[in-house]
């Protein structure tokens, strides 16, 4: 009896690392083989940088993605990292340009990520919620789906941890504990749980590539 329920408890471990699914997100080239490096190594979504805080398209991310695509990989988002100065426009504006730069360049993504994390944020926590809630109408006007990358003490300085504008939105949250699971996870926001876990940063994964590692269930 205890062979069996240790049998029955591998099977059903070995079953639960099979059903997950593990990505990476970065803003270092990556070309064709090297996502085929990384499919080989366990990696099956990516998450590119598609807009930067400068406020302009991000060529590398966008070519990352076609890169991605051309070697199978089927899941591949992008994530926008917003510019707050009046020459990069409002909102909508850098939603929109990043967008009809990705069909220009023939950039296919599943999802846009707004990136809401401190830097650069203006101290009004109304105007943030506006900001963020015109990012989402935009991108959904436009016809992609939107996700928020952001975790409870980012969300907590920009808008304020009870704001839940958004939170019919999946959530992708950093919480770099090193597990592939949602244990860690503190409901914010509205969020009551995620849908992607950054639980690794700024490392050298395989192929040679500097990432952020990602799970989801």
């Amino acid at each position: 009896m205890k062979y069996l329920i240790f049998i029955c408890f591998s099977v059903a471990f070995l079953s639960s690392l099979t059903e997950a699914t593990l990505g990476w997100d970065g803003i270092q080239a990556v070309d064709v083989n090297g996502f085929k490096c990384l499919s080989q190594n366990g990696y099956s979504f990516y998450i590119a940088r598609v807009w930067r805080s400068i406020g302009s398209a991000d060529p590398t991310g966008i070519q990352n993605i076609k890169n991605a695509r051309q070697a199978g990989w089927k899941y591949v988002d992008g994530y926008i990292f917003p510019c707050f100065k009046k020459s990069c426009g409002s909102a909508k504006d850098q939603v929109k340009a990043t967008l009809d730069q990705l069909s220009k360049d023939k950039a296919k993504i599943g999802m846009i990520w707004l990136d809401i994390e401190v830097e650069n944020w203006p101290a009004d926590k109304s105007a943030n919620q506006a900001f963020i809630l015109d990012m989402a109408k935009q991108a959904e006007a436009m016809g992609t789906k939107v996700g928020i990358y952001t975790n409870k003490n980012n969300w907590e300085q920009i808008v304020g941890t009870d704001w839940s504008g958004v939170s019919d939105k999946p959530l992708w949250y950093a919480h770099w504990d090193g597990q592939q699971n949602f244990n860690g996870f503190n409901a914010f926001g509205g969020w009551k749980k995620p849908a992607i876990h950054q639980f690794e940063g700024d490392v050298k994964g395989p192929c040679g590539v500097s990432m952020d590692k990602n799970w989801y269930p």
